[in-house]
């Protein structure tokens, strides 16, 4: 087998064969890394291929060091380059030069962040936001107006929905757009300081216009909140009644000119509202192919989920970067003689160490056959091939779920992977502390992750309402004594007697009974489903309460709200692994994958062991018996893969770009070694102080 670290290597002095591998890494299965590499690709392998080959090239990387201008410049520049290599149309109309292809384009998009998630997010702003919000809520005058100019970056432009008061709160923005019909025109305003647009890509610089979300108010009636195409600027600057000032220096994603705007009583002309879900004509008479102001509101944001699509993506493909640079570093770096008296232990090999990676590693396989999913819903969706009302609703909650759980685990993931690298891992050069700090950001924007949570709580409580709304009293009395019998097992602890008795105390009986895949499926699904049912019976009473008691009443539960949808978002992660086992057609790749799967659903449900044993769905046994597998079986089976499953995340030295994932510690810890071993044979070695007194003794 090739080591992964000689696929990265790009340096004339690493060893062409590797230091020796300690007993714990004997290989014990043989995976197929070319073949799960395709796999791990997904639908859009070509697209994401082409991605890479152009985010490998110099000009795309970021340079640490640069003054926050320049850093802002060579990013605008790094964006004129994407057009000229036609990299970023492939969502937009043929008809307009693009290709139609949703899937494609989100999918090369997200190979960005290896070269810099500044370039990602901008590209982002200008493409998936500015350009998508005139797509796909525009029409066909707007398109063949503002497109062409979007597409070849002759307008670079804004997405103004969030403002200081209201960030994820959209529906609440107060920036308006009052349709005068003397003039045939919208005027904007800010009617006060919360109401300043923030936080917007290209707004402090490089823009020219500006989607602007706006509560849409004619004829005195408010008909929520719309978007409109504003002219910010021209060659001599900002345009009248336009303000902006910069947001400057942030945590991370410097490159990007984040600044906010607002607008006194500025006019535009009525056709610059993007109609598609509502229009206003010269009369200022509204109109509207969606009834409901609210679905209307939700369709017109669900237009621009791919926003949430690309960083759930974004945020799979930092986590296999980050774990490449760790796992690789971990395999060759060693420290403490605990076996032997010479020789010093690869720290892979330390069960603690692997503890704090593998199951990272499963977890990240999970993320990214979960996001392939995820990728195929949004572009069934985009493509008309499945673009119902309940489709997109189902692609709404899909982002809702997906979105938090990776960017939370990609925080996770690169302080681990950072900590396990010591202080090579704090080194600006191995690019982990700044990976850190440009993705901190990725959880509150496009949605804070927990208000997306509750949004998919609420999906999962109306689904549940919706399940017995048509059920009669035999079918409610049956599910009723189901659900007592079911507490009088479970919280009586005689499930978890009847555990006990059966596994007679047997650590191997134990896990017996829970380690194949459906019985990892029933605990993961209990669990969601329990937990569906007991926030639902709290929150019964709310329809019967005035809106401040429902208000409250809601607020006491908010926090099992969340937890309940996390728990649904992980085990929709766990089925998607577990659906992707089945197209593994080599015995030992599929063997090996299957290790990880269940390392994956285990660490789940070891995280929620309280929940188990306080539910009575686990005994204390069978509890300790899904530690004992993690650490006695799974581990000691994957330490030997590791190689093998970074490589197949696909990342060539150019992406990585990180020392201590070239093969260099290697050099060091075999000179090192050699050292040593020639000062031994030599007869020169100093005599260690405590070997002298024993010898006395």
């Amino acid at each position: 087998m090739t080591q992964v670290t000689d696929r990265l290597s790009a340096s004339p002095t690493t060893p062409t064969s590797p230091a020796p591998a300690s007993t714990a890494a004997t290989k014990t299965a043989q995976i197929d890394v070319a073949w799960l590499g395709e796999y791990l690709l997904g639908t859009w392998a070509a697209e994401r291929k082409q991605s890479r080959a152009l985010m490998a090239r110099p000009e795309f990387h970021r340079i640490d060091g640069l003054t926050l201008d320049e850093h802002r410049e060579r990013v605008f520049g790094q964006l004129k380059l994407l057009v000229g290599d036609g990299a970023v149309h492939r969502a937009f109309p043929t008809s307009l030069g693009g290709a139609n292809n949703h899937g494609g384009n989100v999918a090369a998009f997200e190979e960005i962040v290896t070269a810099d998630p500044s370039l990602q997010i901008k590209s982002g702003v200008q493409w998936g936001l500015f350009g998508a919000a005139v797509l796909h809520l525009g029409t066909k005058l707007h398109h063949e107006k503002w497109l062409p100019g979007i597409m070849s970056l002759e307008i670079p432009g804004a997405f103004a929905m969030t403002e200081t008061g209201h960030g994820s709160d959209v529906a609440s923005i107060a920036t308006t757009a009052t349709f005068d019909p003397k003039t045939d025109e919208f005027v904007i305003t800010t009617p006060f300081r919360a109401a300043y647009k923030d936080y917007l890509g290209n707004a402090a610089v490089h823009g020219r216009a500006a989607v602007v979300f706006a509560q849409l108010i004619t004829h005195g009636v408010n008909h929520g909140v719309h978007a409109l195409y504003l002219p910010i600027r021209d060659d001599s600057g900002l345009l009248p009644g336009i303000g902006s000032e910069d947001d400057g220096l942030k945590g991370g994603l410097n490159g990007l000119d984040n600044g906010r705007l607002f607008f006194d009583h500025v006019r535009v002309p009525r056709t610059n509202l993007l109609n598609r879900y509502g229009d206003v004509n010269e009369h200022g008479e509204y109109t509207s192919p969606i009834e409901s102001p609210g679905r209307r509101f939700f369709t017109m944001l669900g237009t621009l989920v791919q926003g949430r699509v690309s960083l759930d993506g974004a945020a799979v493909i930092a986590s296999k970067l980050a774990l490449t640079i760790a796992l690789i570093y971990g395999s060759e770096r060693r420290q403490f003689t605990a076996s032997s008296a010479t020789d010093e232990e690869v720290i892979l090999d330390y069960q603690r160490h692997q503890r704090r990676l593998l199951p990272r590693l499963a977890e990240t396989y999970a993320m990214s056959f979960a996001h392939e999913k995820f990728l195929s819903t949004f572009d069934g969706v985009f493509s008309g091939a499945h673009d119902t009302d309940d489709d997109r609703q189902d692609l709404e909650t899909l982002a809702a779920a997906l979105k938090p759980l990776s960017t939370w685990n990609a925080l996770a993931i690169l302080q681990e992977a950072r900590e396990a690298c010591g202080g090579q891992g704090f080194l600006m050069e191995n690019r982990l502390t700044q990976l850190r700090a440009d993705l901190d950001v990725y959880a509150t924007f496009e949605g804070d992750n927990n208000v997306l949570l509750q949004l998919v709580a609420k999906r999962l409580l109306t689904d549940y309402s919706r399940t017995f709304a048509k059920a009669d009293a035999g079918a409610m009395a049956h599910y009723a004594a189901e659900l007592v019998g079911d507490v009088a097992v479970n919280r009586t602890g005689l499930r978890r007697l009847a555990q006990n008795v059966v596994d007679f105390g047997s650590t191997a009986r134990s896990i017996g009974y829970v380690r194949d895949t459906a019985s990892q499926r029933q605990l993961l699904t209990d669990r969601v489903q329990t937990m569906v049912a007991e926030v639902a019976g709290k929150l019964r009473p709310a329809s019967k309460l005035a809106r401040a008691g429902a208000a409250a009443l809601f607020n006491r539960h908010q926090n099992l709200l969340i937890q309940t949808a996390q728990a649904h978002g992980e085990l929709l992660q766990w089925e998607a692994f577990t659906d992707a086992l089945e197209g593994v057609q080599d015995d030992q790749t599929r063997q090996v994958m299957t290790w990880l799967r269940d390392l994956f659903g285990f660490t789940l449900i070891e995280r929620n062991l309280a929940w188990y044993l306080m539910n009575g769905r686990l005994s204390a046994n069978r509890a300790q018996a899904i530690t004992d597998y993690i650490d006695d079986r799974l581990l000691p089976r994957l330490r030997p893969q590791v190689l093998d499953l970074v490589a197949a995340f696909g990342l060539t030295a150019e992406h990585v770009r990180a020392p201590i994932a070239t093969g260099i510690e290697r050099v060091r810890q075999n000179e090192a070694r050699d050292y040593y071993e020639n000062l031994r044979a030599s007869g020169k070695l100093p005599i260690e102080e405590k070997d002298l007194k024993a010898k006395k003794r």
